[in-house]
């Protein structure tokens, strides 16, 4: 298991498991916000827990910062799919270094072709610096 949690520790949350990768994404937002993106459904792979604020981008998702130190701590899709299920991502840069080193970077072109790109190769700690 994986936890992270904002500056000042009033929002966390845990990811079960270990991520597949960490998306890398350049869309408006992500870019702005500098994460990197494990992803999963809400309370299955991925619980959070605190006090967060939201913000809805458009009708899809909402970004979840801690109210206190600001920190981005998950996105939360607004929809369930036909199972019932949330989607959901955190925010790697929130886990400590050691836990997330080695999940390899997926890249996904969100500003321009949607797609995913190929992977080069480097992992979360490679972005550290």
């Amino acid at each position: 298991m994986i936890k992270g949690s904002c500056l000042c520790g009033s929002v966390k949350w845990s990811f079960e498991g270990t991520p597949d990768g960490a998306t890398a994404c350049n869309c408006t937002a992500c870019r702005r916000y500098g994460v990197l993106w494990a992803y999963g459904y809400e309370n299955q792979e991925i619980t959070v827990c605190g006090a967060a604020k939201a913000y809805a981008r458009g009708k899809a998702l909402t970004f979840n910062f801690c109210p206190t130190c600001g920190c981005l701590a998950y996105w939360r899709g607004l929809q369930t799919d036909e199972r019932g299920r949330r989607r959901i991502a955190v925010n790697l840069r929130l886990a400590e270094p050691e836990a997330v080193a080695s999940v390899p970077i997926d890249h996904f072109d969100g500003y321009d072709t949607f797609d995913d790109l190929p992977r080069d190769g480097k992992c979360v700690k490679d972005y550290w610096f």
